[in-house]
């Protein structure tokens, strides 16, 4: 694997050099930000993007200079919706090398879901559970899903005695945290039951970034974030540095398309390798991963709940 990229690498740095011509990749999630640069970075090196949008007039808009792509409508708080759509995916019968669950939301107000599951876990995990189990035999032999996660996952474990906060008071971003987790041991599990045929999923988080991911972050959530990094950040640290898009959009294609698929399988990634784990305090950049996101355990007993609370097995 290669040591050359790290935090600040963009897209085209990672990609460079690399042909992805006669290769299809699928990302959720392109009227904005990273699902936008993703697309257009792959694209840009010969692949044929499709991508899912919830409003396809502004999907078209966001995706106007990415050649060739093709927009498939899809909402993923919303069962029928996606059913709609992998539905539609698998008629045309068309194979991909490379699925990315890239869409999402984040540290909303609590809501839930068209079925009645909480916003951030039915969007965020669910969602992508549905949409990528319903496709997963469109996914060529030897191909890649990759799962965006977030450094955010420390905030929760997953609690699957009570993942709608029915009993649990609500909080943005313990849902957001428990959401994330889910993202990363949906990749665990997706690898194990896939890899005999050379598909191999794997978790990334993307950096911190600006994007629309934050709209319901207010000006004095963002800095009591940004206080909470510094005062773990160890005396003589650098201070932590948002990413630029194509920085943060960086880690999917590299895991996608880059990494070796055997270094990569089931593990989770950021800045361009796969992660650490953390089990002590932050170092003030948010780095490494929990243990509990990668408990192959952990990992079965979400496929199975989700399963139950969506009502399809696979």
């Amino acid at each position: 694997m290669s040591t050359t990229f790290g935090a600040t690498s963009t897209t085209d740095e990672v990609l460079d050099g690399i042909d992805l011509t006669g290769k299809r990749a699928l990302v959720t999630g392109v009227s904005a930000g990273l699902g936008v640069e993703t697309a257009r970075a792959l694209a840009a090196h010969g692949a044929k993007v499709v991508g899912t949008v919830r409003d396809l007039a502004k999907g078209r808009a966001a995706t106007a200079g990415i050649p060739g792509i093709a927009l498939v409508e899809m909402d993923l708080a919303s069962l029928a919706s996606i059913r709609k759509a992998t539905d539609a995916l698998n008629a045309k019968g068309e194979k991909f090398d490379l699925v990315i669950n890239n869409a999402g939301v984040m540290a909303c107000p609590r809501g839930t879901t068209a079925d009645g599951f909480e916003t951030q876990f039915g969007t965020n995990h669910l969602g992508h559970f549905v949409f990528a189990n319903r496709i997963a035999g469109l996914i060529e032999d030897g191909g890649r899903l990759v799962s965006l996660s977030s450094s955010g996952h420390r905030f929760a474990d997953v609690d699957l005695n009570d993942p709608n906060f029915e009993t649990t008071p609500y909080s943005e971003f313990v849902a957001y945290g428990r959401a994330k987790t889910a993202n990363a041991l949906f990749a665990v599990e997706f690898d194990r039951r896939h890899k005999a045929r050379g598909v191999r999923a794997v978790a990334v988080h993307p950096g911190g970034i600006m994007t629309e991911l934050g709209r319901h972050l207010t000006a004095e959530m963002r800095q009591a974030m940004l206080d909470n990094i510094a005062r773990s950040r160890p005396a003589g640290a650098p201070a932590y540095e948002w990413k630029s898009v194509p920085q943060g959009a960086a880690t999917s294609v590299w895991a996608g398309a880059v990494a070796k698929a055997e270094e990569v399988g089931g593990k989770y990634c950021e800045d361009c390798h796969v992660a650490a784990f953390i089990d002590g305090g932050d170092d003030g950049q948010m780095r490494g991963v929990r243990r509990f996101a990668l408990d192959a355990d952990n990992a079965k007993a979400l496929w199975a709940k989700s399963e139950e609370m969506v009502g399809e097995r696979f």
